[in-house]
């Protein structure tokens, strides 16, 4: 068995953590999903490594993550979270957010959970890439560009084709390990 890993997770435990325990392994569960699209749109623009170490505190700011009690949010809960230090503190990102928990309600409601929705664009399955380099790795997919495009039509914001492909990977809808990583095989 390889003791390699995915280039770009080396810098610090915490990235490797996450490479090694979440990142890429498919994920059904709609509360999850929703997480992933909260720290993806609020990555734009910044490294993930940025958004990580602030993971407990969107989990805070964001009743841990529950889109319907996001979707409730209100201004007041805006200039709150905009002088609040443990997130990105991006006026139109925060508003993003909760303008996302409602389009996100309203797939899961029309589809049964987001999921569903999400899902149906692989069949169900992940997409397995043979990619040995990072610099092979795309920074987006026309499929990446498909879904944004759907979701920004269904309301979302900060989610364009760059964002849309890097949540696809985190979320294990593709699977951009690299040939010889140790987390290639537990997911394939």
């Amino acid at each position: 068995m390889s003791d390699q890993r995915c280039g770009w997770c080396l810098s610090t435990p915490k990235y490797i953590a996450y490479h090694d325990n979440e990142w890429g392994k498919p994920v059904f569960d709609d509360r999850t999903l929703f997480e992933f699209i909260v720290l993806e749109s609020a990555q734009a623009g910044l490294s993930w490594i940025t958004i990580l170490n602030k993971r407990e505190g969107y989990a805070a700011a964001f009743h841990n993550f529950d889109p319907t009690k996001v979707s409730q949010m209100t201004e007041k809960d805006i200039e709150r979270l905009v002088q609040d230090t443990n997130i990105i503190r991006n006026k139109l990102k925060i508003k993003a957010t909760i303008t996302n928990a409602q389009a996100f309600l309203k797939i899961a409601d029309e589809f049964g959970s987001f999921s569903t929705y999400y899902w149906q664009h692989t069949q169900g399955k992940p997409i397995v890439n043979n990619y040995h380099t990072l610099a092979e790795v795309p920074a987006v997919t026309d499929l990446a560009t498909s879904i944004s495009k759907d979701m920004k039509k269904r309301g979302f914001k900060f989610f364009g084709p760059t964002i849309c492909y890097a949540y696809m990977q985190a979320t294990g809808m593709v699977n951009d390990h690299l040939i010889g990583c140790i987390s290639r095989t537990e997911i394939t």
